[in-house]
């Protein structure tokens, strides 16, 4: 790994931050046992990082949600790697790893969704976020139709569809900031669990 900055704009140290963003950063260290990088990275701007985590988790952790935490992750994988974010695709194929037990699902949704040993009902809900993420333009009534006969309902449509475009923006701020994964996302859970 090479040791390049790990954003081309500055990066503020821990001590100049607001504390409210230093608050949410020590409390992501705690439980994640280092501090990813895109915290550091957006704490540049902290309206923006504000704006962007609240959003983050009401997409996320939105109570109610029938979709998975590794469901959320899939999308995030398959549309950030479409999308060509290698931040998005490493941090979140590390998630996904995580909450999905499974140690190269990750890897192959990124490279081709339709291979990956997912159920159809996944496979659909990534058909339709990566369509919304390519060519938003087509989406139409048949789209809507798929997903329901795959027994998603207008809420779950709506999950999916804010989580595919919240990491529309994720991707592109990270590709324009040349965001770095941490090494630590590389390896995470890649062993299989017992």
């Amino acid at each position: 790994m090479s040791s390049s900055p790990i954003s081309r704009y500055p990066v503020p140290s821990l001590d100049s931050m607001p504390a409210d963003i230093l608050e949410r950063i020590l409390a992501v260290q705690e439980k994640a046992k280092f501090i990813p990088n895109v915290f550091l990275a957006l704490a540049y701007r902290p309206a923006e990082f504000r704006a962007f985590f609240a959003y983050y988790d009401a997409t996320m952790e939105r109570e109610g949600s029938t979709l998975s935490a590794a469901e959320k992750e899939m999308i995030i994988v398959a549309t950030s790697a479409a999308n060509g974010c290698q931040y998005c695709v490493v941090a979140h194929g590390a998630l996904l790893r995580v909450f999905s037990k499974e140690p190269l699902l990750a890897d192959q949704i990124a490279i081709n969704y339709l291979h990956a040993p997912i159920s159809p009902k996944q496979q659909e809900m990534l058909s339709f976020s990566l369509k919304l993420s390519r060519t938003p333009e087509l989406i139409q009534d048949s789209d809507y139709a798929a997903l329901r006969e795959h027994g998603y309902d207008d809420e779950d449509i709506l999950d999916i569809t804010g989580i595919t475009a919240f990491f529309g923006l994720s991707n592109r701020m990270a590709i324009v900031m040349n965001m770095q994964a941490n090494t630590e996302f590389y390896t995470m859970a890649r062993e299989a669990r017992k």
